[in-house]
């Protein structure tokens, strides 16, 4: 293992290379170590890749710590050893394709330790939604970033950075290479790209067709479930930097973090921070049991729970840091318009609702067969091997 910064303050850099001089304007590499350094992180752990080298480059001007590792799993499971040694979130990132894959393992092990941990592989969601639903079709996902189009509708998401596209029409799934399309740019206020496919891709290299477990509808809820996660991830990210501030602010002669209204604030923050994670959890188990076709229940209830916490969430939060929270430079806003951002994705609450109230007013027209319908879903799942 190496260091490639060597040191871990920022101490004598030149004032553009501080986290709280932000330039006119910066890579996405350079935004996200300027975040990194605003959440005061410890060391990275990863495994270089030409996707990352802007990123490297923002990590090094800022005197962040970064650890080369020969192997992303490896790296992955460094951060983890430091996080449960420090009881601070770790850090580790990977390439794209199969170097994001090959950190699955350690971030499993994480998730059911409680670990608190950040990957950084973007667009990793995506180009692993994409991969699933070509390894189901029988299909050898390639190399590389992948983005996903569902059912033609525009936008897709980090479009114009794939160099592949998946399109998926109800259980057709096709690959093609993303190079010939022509894009129209876009982006959401999280300022993700979003982008319009202007012209169709090449002839496609693969095509096949989804098992019936993922149903006529695996790109809706696999995006939903994916949205629902990133929810619940950067709503904790959001508390932790919240928590810290209010801990740290003081007012009157002591922190803010004392003041009653402010703790209740920060208790009902804490509360649909944990709502997120459950629901998103459940839905990503019933997914691993039944299917995405068998699990549309438990993933609109996580796309419910995880919108009406991102809109709650974000409020307090933002409420807590005050203005200082939407400066370019700080790191609150970059996770809350996100929030805002995911929450409209692969269905608002409203839309969800109204499906999930469709499909229970389907049991019994008096709601009696609600709680048995329940119930056994969570039998089912414990009868599970």
């Amino acid at each position: 293992m190496s260091d490639s910064s060597g040191s871990g303050s920022g101490g004598g850099l030149p004032a553009a290379a501080r986290p709280n001089a932000a330039p006119a304007r910066m890579t996405g590499g350079e935004a996200l170590a300027r975040t990194l350094a605003a959440a005061r992180v410890g060391p990275m752990f990863g495994m270089g890749g030409f996707q990352l080298l802007p990123f490297y480059e923002a990590v090094r001007a800022l005197g962040l710590t970064h650890v080369l590792i020969n192997d992303e799993r490896t790296g992955c499971f460094a951060a983890d050893a430091w996080a449960r040694i420090t009881n601070r979130p770790g850090v580790c990132d990977a390439t794209l394709g199969p170097g994001a894959t090959n950190l699955t393992t350690a971030l499993v092990e994480a998730l059911n330790a409680g670990t608190p941990m950040l990957a950084i592989a973007a667009p990793m969601g995506e180009t692993m939604i994409a991969a699933a639903l070509l390894g189901a079709a029988g299909i050898a996902p390639p190399a590389g970033p992948t983005a996903l189009a569902v059912n033609g509708a525009p936008p897709v998401p980090w479009g114009r950075h794939a160099r592949h596209l998946v399109h998926l029409e109800g259980e057709a799934v096709t690959l093609a290479a993303a190079v010939a399309p022509s894009w129209r740019h876009g982006g959401n206020i999280g300022r993700e790209p979003r982008d319009e496919l202007l012209s169709p891709p090449t002839a496609p290299h693969a095509e096949g067709r989804l098992p019936a477990s993922f149903g006529t509808e695996a790109g809706l809820l696999a995006t939903a479930l994916l949205r629902a996660c990133q929810i619940a991830g950067a709503l904790g990210a959001a508390l932790d930097l919240t928590v810290e501030y209010a801990n740290t602010r003081k007012q009157f002669g002591r922190p803010i973090g004392r003041f009653q209204a402010v703790q209740q604030n920060l208790a009902v923050l804490a509360g649909e921070v944990a709502a997120a994670q459950v629901a998103a959890a459940n839905a990503c188990r019933a997914a691993d049991r039944h299917g995405l076709g068998g699990a549309g229940f438990e993933i609109g209830c996580a796309k419910v729970v995880a919108g009406e916490a991102a809109t709650t969430g974000a409020a307090i939060a933002h409420q807590v840091f005050a203005a200082i929270g939407f400066t370019e430079e700080h790191a609150l806003h970059h996770l809350t318009r996100r929030l805002w951002s995911w929450r409209e994705e692969a269905g608002t609450e409203r839309f969800w609702a109204a499906r999930l109230g469709r499909e229970v007013q389907a049991l019994n027209g008096d709601g009696a067969a609600l709680w048995p319908f329940i119930t056994a879903r969570d039998e089912d799942d414990d009868a599970t091997p």
